[in-house]
């Protein structure tokens, strides 16, 4: 499954909507992606699960780039 993560760049700094940015993570659970992210200094704002035609509408932005989990 690929899931869109909203996040800020600074977990200490207040978020502010024009700083948020996203990127894209497929694991099988929203639990993975927040245990992946977990090293980095990352305000997770949202993780939201991508399916369907809003899957096809984000992988048509040419900002779309998925990340892997490796396999542990």
């Amino acid at each position: 499954m690929i899931f869109k993560v909203y996040y800020q760049e600074n977990r200490f700094e207040v978020p502010v909507r024009e700083n948020t940015k996203s990127l894209y993570v497929e694991a099988s659970t929203e639990r993975e992606v927040r245990h992946h992210l977990k090293d980095r200094n990352y305000n997770v704002e949202l993780v939201q699960l991508l399916e369907g035609q809003h899957l096809e509408y984000e992988q048509a932005s040419q900002d779309y780039h998925v990340e892997t989990l490796d396999a542990q």
